[in-house]
């Protein structure tokens, strides 16, 4: 039970980990919508971006992934209603992590050709997600 609880703490820090950059993302693309290409504003921005993706995001969403199915092989969730919807959802997360992605090599390359109306709008989306799988995941309503 012991190894069980220290995978579960690693499940959850990844998790906290992995939302704060979800979350900072689109809010750093909000903002370097606004910087000119090519100004130290956007260069700033560049490095920022890449380094919250490459060294906080993707490892924490890897862990997440490792202990969140070793946590659901060691107590059987594969069988619950509940889980269905959690591993749905986080696969969802898991592709707007990937276009979150996409979008820091579309920056980078000075190619970006969207608003900063639709980074407040891609900034909700992770929200949304974790209040519905936290909410199965506590509740466990089916």
């Amino acid at each position: 039970m012991t190894g069980y609880l220290w995978i579960k703490s690693l499940h959850v820090i990844s998790i906290i980990a992995w939302m704060a950059g979800l979350l900072y993302l689109p809010r750093l693309f909000v903002y370097h919508c606004a910087a000119p290409a090519g100004s130290e504003m956007s260069e700033t921005f560049k490095i920022m971006e890449r380094r919250l993706l490459r060294a906080i995001m993707t490892p924490a969403m890897i862990l997440a992934w490792i202990t969140g199915l070793t946590l659901a092989i060691q107590a059987g969730f594969f069988l619950s209603g509940w889980f269905h919807l959690k591993l749905t959802l986080v696969l969802i997360m898991s592709g707007s992590h990937g276009y979150m992605s996409r979008c820091v090599r579309t920056f980078a390359a000075d190619a970006n050709e969207k608003s900063h109306k639709f980074y407040r709008v891609l900034n909700e989306i992770p929200t949304l997600l974790m209040l519905v799988i936290v909410v199965a995941v506590i509740v466990k309503p089916f």
